[in-house]
């Protein structure tokens, strides 16, 4: 709807069809039919026909507007819907239906002319509010009509946008103000009587009233009396000035009742009613500034103590004088309603129309308003009754004065209605003051206005008689008095303003007063006496006083006034009369202008000779007054009065004889003040001047017409010749040339009224012309000297060409001297406005081509340079503020900055091949040429700078864009032709591409962006300017030849920027251009690795900048031709010989390009979320593993750690961070500010780094790794023997122990999700990855939270792996269910005694494989016993990085799925549950439970398997002769399965030993029923007896928990007789079956805890703990299973050390190459529980190289005493020759007794090489390194218990637990262990880039010592270092060389960053 058809055919029949077409926006032309009904004809005009014609309606303009608009509104209101911007949405709505009304009422037409103004003045006004709240561009108008930039100058187009943009921002600030009131009601508890309430506006600070009454009257309940007339209870205060608006002044109310005498009299006492003082109250106007409207406001209403002080009652409030008035009795309270309205009274009415519908009464100020208007007539008398003295009249009391006062007039009648008492009620005949009781000096200060007309003025005279008002009961009023007074004296001069004291004349009751010429001839005033009357006046004591004010345009009391004015009646006091006019007020002489130049002009014709320089004295005084503001607007006035009733023909000779006279005399000095006056004067003399003369011909016929050219000649030579004096400084001379060239030109007017309009521009010329060139003379005159010519510009003399052409020299002149001083900017910008505005574009009048010709050559070299000194100019406040113009000094720099910029786009639009071409040969020289170029380019830079418009001006961008790029394309050419070969210029080609660049870069023509009429408005008037630009650019690239070169790579960035523009044309001009740099660089350097650096950086922060796309990657590397002739890049490059190298990098630029589109979209999200982590994780990969960029590495590093921060995920944060740390070293280095780095040294920023990271671990409760890296940097601060800091590092050491001990920590679940369909971002598209859950996050939780992520995915509801369809569909699926982790270090896990917050640790971090189990039948289900086909599903997930790490999340690198047995599947359910019960015995022995309900139920879940019974069951499986036979290779499982059997009975027997000891009396019952069953299920086993079983192998509990061992073999006991028991270790199933919330997993758990009969209610006793939250997603790979060790923790401090067994402690001291390196994974913390502290470090790191094989990485160490050979395991223990420390932080709290030690030693076979990334769980404890033949007598033995843990194997199962010890040794080594066969990590995998811990035994990239071993020193104080040693076993050596390529690694090199 709304599209444009053009008509080609019409077919005649039932249904007419038209044959059409229309250009859409790609200019495709589309033909076809349709009904006729469905368009509409409408009259238009074609402009432009042809391929971008425009269709124009020839409607009203703002028709046309209003329906664009308002289909662009339609789609954006809908959006804001969908945004839910709902109060927008809705006022949107309210205005477009609005805008639909008005459109129809124009449509219709019939409205007039004044109406339809109306109209559309709101149609634009609220078009303009809605693009400026939709953020549309600000619409040019003229006249409410848009304006087509095409059609007017560019410079007024600026002042049209400036215009408007200031009327939007700033609104203009009102200059009057309007107080509108209205009163509600009185609110008061015992009123009874009428009211009159009064209104007025009182100035504190001058102590009187601003404003004449408000006067209203209440009836008895406090109400309007009169509510059907609003205009008697409203009033609108007008005339405010600005100045008015102050806090010191207030809204005074008084309230008078009527009634009786005293309020409280009874009701019959007296029926007279008086007027008596109620109450008062006072509001400061300062209240309503803020608010403007103040909606019933209540008023507190006050009453003076004493009835005297009543006059000044409201000063007593406002000056808070608290002693001398309080609140009334009644404790009343006012309602009113005000409001402050701003602006001229008519708009005001228009604007409130609703508060002017009813009527409002108009309250002035008093006396005339700050502007007095020509015509307003005023007669208005103000009479205040100010006070009154008298006797007390022979009474015991004061009396009780009421003043009546009258109007009369000469005949003696009293006039009727001609006292006011306020606005608000009609005047009235007489007055009655209010009665102040008991008082003979009332004071009143009523104000009253007498509105008396002028023909009644005269004779009249005011009668004030005094009554005494008796309070008895007749209550009658006595006349005892009068006073009165005239209001004109019998000169005809008016009362005089001021306080006038009248005569009290006394007089009885009867006495008649109507008879006014009695009493006339009596003195009124004490003083004044009436001319001849001699009557004596008696003394009186009594007195009257009232104040008068006049405020008349028609009477005057000026007695100088009224003699000039009657100057015939008394010619001998003329010459005086002319000399006191200065000395009269000036509101009296515009009062009588008219008059008083008739009075001058008729002296001057009796006597010229006489009073000719005295008049032209006067006539200047009287100018000059109407320049003040006050009288202002009485100029109109005055020039009424030349054109129509000026009569002085001859005048004109005596005004030029005397102005040359004045002007002749400029030298001397004591003149100067009163020729000042006349040149300022020179307008209206010349005005007069010119209506004389024309007077005079016409009565002459035009006689002396010589004679006047050649006075006016002689005129001007004098005025040349007085502007040409040149002075120094700030002289009186240059004070004079001032004022006159300030008025000068608007004598132009006048001049053009006698003369040809080229005499008159001659005249000017030679005038202007006469001015001194001089700049550095007096500062002020050359500013008006400026300003002179710019009204000159304005002027109408200047708007006709023929004067132009004469003025336009000397016009430029002054502008370039002026700008070459860089003076007076903001003048020269508007005159050079002016001129522009007269020159209308494409001008092609020959007067015009040649002023652009004056122009260009005079000002265009001038003019850049002017704009490059202002732009490079500091901005006073900054580039915020330029977009608004609200500063007054902000607003005058961008006002006159914007106007150079639109004169220069205004001279080069003008500008045609003629003017270019003369312009480019007019330079002589290259250089200089190359200066104008490199000027003209700079300036384009600045003129398409976003700042350099308001982001609204769309329309001003464009015009300017459009003229930019028309200019550059001629300047290309004089590129071209100057400076290329043998003149190559690199700074100008480079200027010019740069340009180029930023041009096509512009915001304002991304077209893209726009709405679709926008986009195809802007195609229709200028096209795709970026296409024209790009085209160019490819052009002069191509005529570069081999100068290209100076622009590899320098280029390359800005190129690139441009492509990234999705402009499908443009892109195809611009991407070859890589093609030919990569060919010119290999032909250079033989190869392009500098454009594939540049390519790389500048790729990634333009995409991160937003730019880019799909379409783009594909252009890149698309083989098919994109869009056009040009082929990809990828097929350019196939073609070269170099191809494989360009493959190569298009291929690594096209995945960057993956990651960077991924990393944008994700950052657009608003919170931090998975998918923006994982995006950041894998882009930072490809930056350190594929593109080796070590700086954005470290970028991306900290933009994960701001992440993780802002996400709370402290130990991910922890992680990240040591990815930077890994890359420093100790040393003393210098490094550079980077990121929020400082200057620093490496030691100091590795320092700052630890502490970061130690306080991470800590706020993420992963104590352990805080410890390690406290070590790291205590060892430092040792080295440099800073104790302070050392001990602060021990200190912070020991505390982390403490919260190992005191805090609880959390256990995460984790989740496997995979991601599958093409939908989803490439780094997680067809992937599965393994996630660390939140704290408490069960599987439902995390589920929620995925989907919320991505909310398009559908979750699938099996875990079956998916198939191909699933993996290409185009949706996004995602399947999720819960994992188990397989902890890496079981040994911890397994050691009793060691406490559960230290192995909650071990549980869930490091780990990097997880487990699945799907429990299933195979073969017939044996209904009877199931267990004899229930087989086990088991998959496990093998991840690339251990969690927790670097990210919450880490993809799946291996699926390994493997299917156990029953057999199998029995064993490993019995070990479970045997390490099950024995961690419960422990815990219950040694006082760890506080409630015993866990061991009871675990027990009777064993004894009494009510639900599937029990071990019985596997006995009737796998003991039977039958299963036997059938599987004779599981012999040995099925003597595991027996030995596990009999452990659990032993274990059953103590924990029952145990539970009998603690259990309450009331289970006592229980506890029986439980030993009866187990002596049961003992035989059941075929055990006869319990003890004889153990005879063999006797057994000591540590921990009073039982053990059983293969063979029985006599123990060697400790020094101390502690027995060492062997152990095995158990598989490396998890000790306690962790729950999970999967239902599939859960599923398996319930089968397995069927099988040992355990109840499912236990288990979650026993199991669903809370578990502290240890890990979070990491990156490093755990231990090799074939590295073990074990070391007796009780050697670090033990008390029963031998001294010649203290030289272990330095054994184990290997130097860094000796040893490889350990680390520590971290846990993140729960917010509540952070603590922020220190960091600390180590430089004596063990370095692996990644690229070294697995042999050459062996570390040769001492062998441990402690390796006992034992079977397999001391074969392999001897050929690797080394032993690896225990990994376990520091012991545990010794809870069994002291003389309790067990020592276990456990190697391992074989396993993972260390080059992996696998790291060893760091321990405190220390390795003790003997010779073998020490270990038999070594008394280390009978150290503490052994926190060493053995057994870090990753494998899942086990087939040996131990082995059987030989009866030589000393000590039995038990162990666990992986086969051989085990699948083994291949070591051909990248190191992940965010590996904590990388391998390396050389030294290039130090990146695992932030957390390796410290070596151990000498100190005892500190505590020992533990020592990890890699094995050097050959069969790990054969797995290593199966290795598949590896991705680059980072550079060799310590980080400069």
């Amino acid at each position: 709807i709304g599209d444009t058809v053009q008509i080609l055919e019409k077919c005649d029949g039932e249904v007419v069809f038209f044959c059409l077409f229309f250009f859409y926006i790609l200019c495709f032309i589309f033909q076809g039919i349709f009904p006729s009904n469905y368009i509409h004809l409408k009259n238009a005009c074609v402009k432009n026909k042809g391929q971008f014609e425009m269709v124009i309606p020839t409607e009203d303009s703002v028709i046309t507007e209003m329906t664009s608009t308002l289909r662009d509104w339609g789609t954006m209101w809908k959006q804001l819907y969908v945004r839910n911007e709902g109060d927008l949405f809705h006022r949107l709505w309210h205005i477009m239906n609005e805008i639909l009304d008005l459109r129809r009422q124009v449509l219709v037409g019939h409205l007039t002319h004044d109406r339809m103004k109306d109209v559309k003045r709101h149609i634009t006004a609220r078009l303009d509010w809605g693009n400026e709240q939709l953020g549309l561009d600000l619409v040019p108008r003229k006249e409410y009509a848009m304006v087509d930039p095409e059609e007017i100058s560019i410079t007024e187009l600026y002042r049209l946008m400036e215009h408007r943009h200031r009327k939007k921002d700033t609104p203009v600030q009102a200059s009057s103000h309007h107080l509108f009131v209205q009163m509600k009601s009185l609110m008061c508890s015992n009123l009874g009587e009428e009211l009159e309430v009064i209104f007025s506006l009182f100035d504190s600070k001058e102590n009187r009233p601003i404003s004449e009454r408000f006067f209203l009257r209440l009836n008895r309940n406090g109400l309007p009396k009169c509510p059907e007339k609003p205009e008697r209870h409203c009033s609108l205060f007008v005339d405010l000035g600005s100045s008015e608006l102050r806090k010191d002044i207030y809204i005074t109310v008084h309230i008078i009742r009527i009634g009786r005498m005293g309020a409280g009299e009874k009701k019959n006492a007296c029926n007279v009613q008086y007027r008596r003082p109620f109450g008062c109250a006072v509001l400061s106007i300062a209240d309503l500034l803020a608010g403007d409207s103040k909606d019933d406001l209540i008023l507190k209403v006050y009453m003076c103590n004493t009835e005297s002080d009543w006059y000044q009652i409201h000063e007593n409030i406002i000056k808070k004088l608290n002693a001398r008035y309080n609140l009334t009795g009644s404790n009343a309270g006012l309602a009113v309603s005000l409001q402050l309205l701003h602006g001229d009274l008519e708009q005001i009415r228009r604007e409130y129309t609703s508060r002017f519908t009813h009527g409002v009464s108009i309250t002035r100020k008093l006396g005339f308003s700050n502007i007095i208007m020509p015509g307003e007539m005023r007669n208005d008398l103000y009479i205040t009754v100010e006070r009154g003295e008298f006797e007390k009249g022979g009474k015991s009391v004061a009396r009780n004065v009421e003043v009546t006062m009258h109007v009369v007039d000469s005949s003696g009648q009293i006039l009727k209605d001609f006292i006011s008492f306020g606005s608000g009620e009609p005047p009235a005949s007489e007055y009655h003051s209010f009665v102040l009781y008991h008082n003979n000096g009332p004071r009143w200060s009523e104000l009253l206005k007498l509105p008396i007309p002028v023909d009644k003025f005269r004779g009249a005279h005011i009668r004030c008689e005094f009554r005494h008002c008796s309070t008895k009961e007749k209550g009658e009023k006595k006349l005892f008095g009068f006073s009165f007074m005239p209001l004109m004296q019998e000169n005809g001069r008016t009362l005089p303003d001021g306080t006038h004291e009248l005569i009290v004349h006394k007089c009885e009751e009867n006495t008649n007063l109507q008879d006014s010429g009695r009493y006339l001839k009596l003195p009124f005033s004490k003083g004044i006496f009436l001319g001849n009357n001699s009557q004596a006046i008696k003394t009186t004591k009594e007195s009257f006083w009232i104040t008068s004010f006049l405020c008349s345009t028609k009477l005057t009391q000026n007695g100088d006034m009224l003699d000039l004015l009657k100057w015939r009646t008394h010619p001998d006091k003329i010459a005086g009369c002319l000399s006191k006019l200065k000395e009269i007020d000036g509101s009296e002489i515009v009062k009588f202008l008219q008059d008083t130049l008739d009075t001058l002009f008729g002296i001057l014709d009796e006597n010229s000779q006489k009073y000719g320089s005295k008049v032209f004295d006067c006539l200047v005084h009287i100018i000059n007054l109407l320049q003040d503001s006050k009288f202002h607007h009485f100029k109109p006035v005055m020039d009424t009065y030349i054109e129509s009733h000026f009569a002085g023909a001859l005048a004109y000779r005596d005004l030029i004889k005397v102005l040359k006279w004045h002007i002749d005399r400029v030298t001397e000095v004591e003149l100067h003040e009163h020729i000042q006056e006349v040149l300022k004067a020179q307008e209206y003399i010349f005005k007069y001047i010119v209506q004389s003369r024309r007077l005079f011909s016409i009565a002459t016929g035009g006689q002396n017409e010589e004679e006047f050219r050649c006075c006016i000649q002689e005129l001007l030579m004098s005025v040349r010749f007085f502007l040409s004096q040149e002075s120094k400084g700030a002289s009186a001379l240059s004070q004079l040339q001032a004022v006159f060239l300030s008025s000068f030109p608007s004598v132009y007017s006048e001049l053009l009224k006698l003369f040809d309009v080229r005499e008159v521009a001659n005249l000017v010329h030679d005038a202007l012309g006469s001015l001194p060139t001089v700049m550095h003379g007096d500062e002020s005159l050359q500013a008006v000297k400026l300003q002179s010519i710019g009204k000159t510009v304005e002027s109408h003399l200047y708007t006709n060409p023929d004067s132009r052409y004469i003025l336009l020299p000397v016009v430029l002149h002054h502008l370039h001297m002026h700008l070459q001083e860089q003076k007076d900017l903001i003048m020269c910008a508007r005159i050079l406005s002016n001129i522009f505005c007269l020159i209308k574009k494409n001008s092609s009048e020959k007067s015009v081509l040649e002023e652009i010709d004056v122009i260009v050559n005079s000002l265009l070299d001038i003019l850049l340079r002017t704009i490059l000194e202002i732009t490079s100019r500091p901005q006073p406040s900054g580039s915020a503020m330029r977009l608004q113009f609200q500063d007054v000094t902000v607003t005058s720099f961008l006002s006159h900055e914007g106007e150079f910029v639109s004169c220069l786009l205004s001279l080069l639009r003008q500008m045609t091949d003629r003017h270019y071409q003369q312009l480019l040969d007019s330079f002589s020289t290259k250089e200089d040429l190359r200066d104008f170029l490199l000027q003209i380019f700079t300036v384009f830079r600045i003129l398409i700078r976003p700042e350099m418009f308001p982001k609204d001006w769309t329309v001003m961008r464009l015009v300017a864009n459009n003229v930019i790029i028309t200019t550059v394309l001629y300047l290309s050419d004089a590129l071209r032709k100057n400076f290329l070969n043998e003149n190559f210029d690199y700074k100008i080609w480079d200027s010019y591409f740069f340009l180029a660049v930023i041009f096509i870069n512009q915001l304002c023509l991304q077209l893209e962006m726009f709405t679709p009429s926008k986009k195809k408005k802007v195609l229709e008037k200028y096209g795709d300017m970026r296409v024209t630009m790009g085209c160019e650019i490819f052009s002069m690239w191509q005529n570069l030849g081999e100068h290209k070169l100076h622009f590899i790579p320098a280029l390359i960035g800005p190129f690139l920027e441009v492509t990234l523009i999705p402009q499908p044309d443009l892109r195809n001009v611009m991407i070859p251009i890589f093609h030919d740099m990569m060919d010119w660089e290999q032909r250079r350097s033989g190869n392009f690795k500098q454009v594939e650096a540049k390519l790389i950086d500048k790729l990634d922060s333009l995409m991160s900048e937003g730019k880019g796309d799909e379409t783009y990657r594909e252009l890149f590397n698309s083989i098919i031709p994109l869009f056009g002739p040009y082929p990809s890049l990828l097929k350019k490059i196939e073609r070269e010989t170099w191809r494989e190298s360009g493959v190569s990098l298009i291929a690594t630029v096209t995945r960057l390009m993956e990651r960077l589109l991924d990393y944008r979209d994700c950052m657009k999200m608003g919170e931090v979320d998975g998918k923006k982590i994982g995006c950041t994780v894998s882009l930072l990969n490809f930056y350190k593993t594929e593109l080796n960029k070590e700086e954005m590495y470290i970028r991306y590093i900290h933009k994960l750690y701001d992440l993780h921060l802002k996400a709370q995920n402290f130990t991910e944060a922890a992680y990240t961070l040591l990815l930077y740390d890994e890359l420093l070293e100790w040393s003393d280095r210098p490094l550079r500010e980077f990121l929020t780095y400082p200057m620093q040294t490496e030691w100091q920023r590795k320092e700052c780094l630890h502490l970061t990271i130690i306080q991470n671990f800590d706020r993420g409760k992963c104590w352990e790794n805080g410890i390690i890296l406290c070590r790291k940097i205590a060892e430092q601060y040792e080295s440099y023997y800073d104790y302070r800091n050392l001990s602060k590092m021990r200190m912070m050491e020991a505390s982390l122990y403490d919260k190992i001990m005191d805090q609880q920590r959390l256990e995460p679940e984790f989740f496997r999700v995979g991601f599958y369909g093409k939908k989803f971002p490439f780094f997680l598209r067809n992937k599965e990855f393994v996630c660390r859950g939140h704290d408490y996050e069960r599987l439902e939780a995390f589920q929620q939270r995925m989907l919320n992520e991505f909310p398009h995915a559908i979750a699938m509801q099996h875990a079956n792996q998916p198939d191909e369809t699933i993996f290409q569909a185009e949706a996004q699926y995602l399947q999720i269910y819960a994992v188990t982790p397989i902890p890496e270090n079981q040994e911890v896990l397994q050691r009793d005694g060691i406490p559960n917050n230290i192995k909650s640790f071990y549980k869930v971090n490091h780990i990097w494989r997880f487990r699945y189990d799907r429990p299933f039948h195979k073969g017939t289900k044996d209904k009877e016993n199931e267990f004899k086909s229930l087989w086990v599903e088991r998959t496990t997930l093998i991840l690339v990085q251990s969690l927790p790490g670097i990210s919450r999340w880490f993809e799946v690198e291996k699926r390994e799925v493997v299917e156990m047995s029953p057999l199998e599947n029995a064993i490993e359910v019995l070990e479970n549950k045997n390490q099950q019960l024995r961690t419960l015995i422990s815990q219950c022995q040694t006082r760890q439970m506080q409630n015993i309900n866990p061991l009871t139920m675990c027990l009777n879940g064993v004894i009494d398997a009510a639900v599937n019974g029990g071990v019985a069951r596997y006995q009737e499986a796998f003991f039977i002769k039958e299963y036997i036979l059938n599987h004779p290779e599981d012999g040995e499982k099925i003597t595991r399965l027996r030995e596990l059997m009999l452990e659990q009975a032993q274990i059953l027997e103590f924990g029952l030993a145990v539970h009998e000891k603690v259990v309450p009396q009331d289970m006592r019952p229980l506890h029986k029923k439980l030993v009866d069953q187990f002596f049961v299920m003992k035989s059941s086993l075929g055990i006869p007896e319990f003890s004889a079983c153990v005879q063999a192998s006797p057994v000591h509990f540590p921990n009073g928990s039982p053990r059983v061992c293969r063979n029985s073999i006599p123990v060697s006991m400790s020094p101390d007789g502690a027995r060492v028991i062997p152990r095995r270790s158990p598989l490396s199933y998890p000790a306690v079956n962790r729950y999970s919330s999967s239902s599939l997993s859960s599923q398996a758990s319930a089968e397995v805890s069927n099988i040992t009969g355990q109840s499912e209610s236990s288990d979650e006793v026993f199991n669903m703990q809370p578990s502290p939250s240890t890990s979070s997603l990491s990156s490093a790979h755990s231990a090799s299973p074939n590295v073990t060790s074990s070391a007796p923790s009780s050697a670090r401090a033990s008390p029963l050390l031998s001294d010649k067994h203290k030289h272990s402690r330095e054994n184990s001291c290997l130097s860094p190459r000796e040893r490889p390196c350990s680390a520590i994974y971290p846990i993140p913390l729960e917010t509540s529980q952070r603590i922020l502290f220190n960091h600390i470090g180590d430089g004596a790191l063990p370095r692996s190289d990644s690229n070294l094989p697995g042999p050459d990485k062996a570390v040769n160490s001492t062998p441990s005493s402690w390796s006992l050979d034992s079977g397999k395991e001391a074969r392999n223990t001897s050929e690797s020759g080394k032993l690896i420390s225990p990994p376990v932080p520091p012991r545990p709290a010794q809870t069994a007794s002291p003389a309790r030690h067990i020592a276990s030693v456990s190697p391992s076979p074989a396993g993972r090489s260390p080059m992996k990334g696998s790291v060893q769980s760091f321990t405190p404890s220390p390795v003790e390194y003997h010779s073998s033949g020490l270990i038999s007598n070594s008394p280390v033995l009978s150290g503490s218990y052994s926190s060493g843990i053995s057994s870090l194997s990753r494998c899942s199962t086990s087939e040996t637990s131990g082995f059987e010890s030989q009866g030589s040794e000393p000590a039995v080594t038990v162990s666990s262990y992986s086969t051989p066969e085990e699948p083994v990590r291949k070591e051909s995998k990248t190191p992940p880039p965010y590996s904590v811990y990388e391998r390396t035994l050389k030294r290039p990239v130090p990146l695992p010592h932030s957390l390796s071993i410290p070596p151990a020193t000498d100190p005892p104080a500190l505590p020992p270092k533990p020592q990890l040693v890699r094995t050097n076993n050959l069969e790990n050596s054969s797995r290593r060389t199966e290795q598949v390529p590896r991705p680059r690694p980072l550079p060799r090199k310590v980080s400069q960053l």
